[in-house]
């Protein structure tokens, strides 16, 4: 029951309701408005229920997006050319080709790749040997030590590789390269391919 008169505090609220549905009720900041917001320095997390950019199934439409950007190479052989002086001296095996270099962490004169920041890193290369009846044993070194290693020495075939993959935990500064541990490529190496890139950040 509705108090009578339309001065009191009742018609007063009245009013104020009716301008409210009027006018709109202030608009609050959803999940469109995709402000970012930077967690420790490191990353922006952007929220948006309809993003346009990330792939699709991601429900909640949220995305993470490193601060030290996107991190990957794949480099290959292009040429049979015996190995150098260099590459005799160090056992450093050599690319000439380079397929991706997302960042320039990947450093082709030495054939280095040089992590930007600590995180995981997926590596996987594949070491041709051809005509040539040694076993072959490549590593991929960290630093100078040997995280993982691959063989080719089947005697009966013309071309064989050498070929490896796994996930390294790096930090900012490191070295990984491949290195040849046993044998030799002498007769050729074309084909051969090197890749890395960040899973994610540490």
């Amino acid at each position: 029951v509705l108090p009578a008169g339309g001065d009191g505090p009742f018609s007063a609220h009245l009013a104020l309701l009716a301008l409210l549905l009027l006018w709109g009720l202030p608009r609050s900041r959803g999940q469109n408005d995709t402000e970012p917001i930077v967690l420790e320095g490191k990353c922006l997390v952007v929220c948006d229920s309809t993003p346009s950019s990330e792939p699709a199934g991601n429900a909640l439409g949220m995305s993470v997006r490193s601060g030290s950007g996107r991190v990957a190479f794949s480099v290959s052989r292009q040429t049979n050319h015996e190995p150098t002086d260099m590459s005799n001296r160090t056992m450093i095996i050599y690319f000439d080709n380079i397929l991706v270099n997302v960042g320039s962490h990947f450093e082709s004169e030495s054939s280095v790749f040089l992590a930007p920041r600590r995180g995981v890193y997926s590596f996987n290369f594949h070491v041709v040997k051809a005509y040539n009846r040694q076993t072959i044993q490549v590593s991929l070194m960290v630093n100078g030590w040997p995280m993982i290693s691959a063989f080719a020495g089947d005697q009966d075939v013309t071309r064989e590789a050498a070929t490896n993959a796994g996930l390294v935990i790096m930090e900012k500064g490191d070295k990984a390269y491949l290195r040849l541990e046993r044998g030799n490529l002498m007769g050729g190496w074309k084909y051969s391919t090197f890749s890395g890139f960040l899973v994610f950040p540490l």
